[in-house]
């Protein structure tokens, strides 16, 4: 099911969500200029999307994880990354502190999106890899991994390229080092973490069912006319 052709229906509910997460997350949304930068990756990832879906059509199951990452995000972009009062939740719930728990000394919700963006993006990154050609084996795992690490690269650089242009508590708001120095090089490897966790599991599945999904699925898109 996961692996099927998106219906027009499925779509249609998953940006009708979308749009609905994006509105509530302005809504008062802590630091609205923030807001606003936060979702314009946003924007250019869904007109990206609603232009492809076509051309380049993904499985119903990446539609669904990319979905999912933009709905975490949106969280993010509603506290700003730095201020998503995660630990205030847990011990409202259950009664304990997650940072207490395994002894985090920063917020770390911006480390959370990294490590789902890693783990859930493999998927459409293969199925573009076979898009383009690309076929199973070696290089259709390794070549997710190195576009997650890439992407994350970009991500890095148009977060500390607007902290320059727009500094202030504005800059500062959107990158959301916290202080640490090495913060960028942890979003980027702890993405790159969850990219070969995920290329790992999908490996070893594939390897034991003896077929590829994902290939299977682009090759039947491509012969439909």
């Amino acid at each position: 099911m996961l692996r099927s052709p998106p219906s027009r229906r499925l779509l249609a509910i998953l940006g009708g969500l979308l749009l609905v997460a994006v509105i509530v997350s302005g809504v008062g949304a802590h630091y609205p200029h923030d807001w606003l930068l936060e979702n314009v990756l946003v924007a250019v990832c869904v007109i990206y999307l609603a232009a492809t879906w076509k051309s380049l059509p993904l499985s119903a199951g990446s539609y669904v994880l990319i979905f999912l990452f933009l709905l975490i995000h949106e969280v993010g972009a509603h506290w700003t990354y730095a201020e998503v009062p995660y630990d205030a939740w847990s011990k409202a719930w259950f009664g304990h502190s997650v940072n207490a728990v395994f002894g985090f000394e920063r917020n770390h919700f911006d480390r959370l999106i990294h490590l789902i963006y890693g783990l859930m993006f493999v998927f459409p990154y293969r199925e573009l890899y076979f898009h383009a050609g690309g076929r199973p084996g070696i290089w259709s795992y390794l070549i997710p991994i190195d576009l997650i690490a890439s992407t994350s690269l970009v991500y890095e650089l148009i977060e500390w390229a607007a902290a320059v242009v727009f500094g202030g508590e504005l800059g500062i708001a959107y990158l959301g080092t916290q202080g640490d120095v090495w913060d960028a090089h942890k979003d980027m490897a702890i993405a790159i973490l969850g990219a070969v966790v995920s290329v790992g599991l999908l490996a070893w599945r594939n390897a034991r069912q003896g077929d590829d999904p994902s290939f299977t699925f682009i090759q039947a898109a491509k012969r439909r006319p």
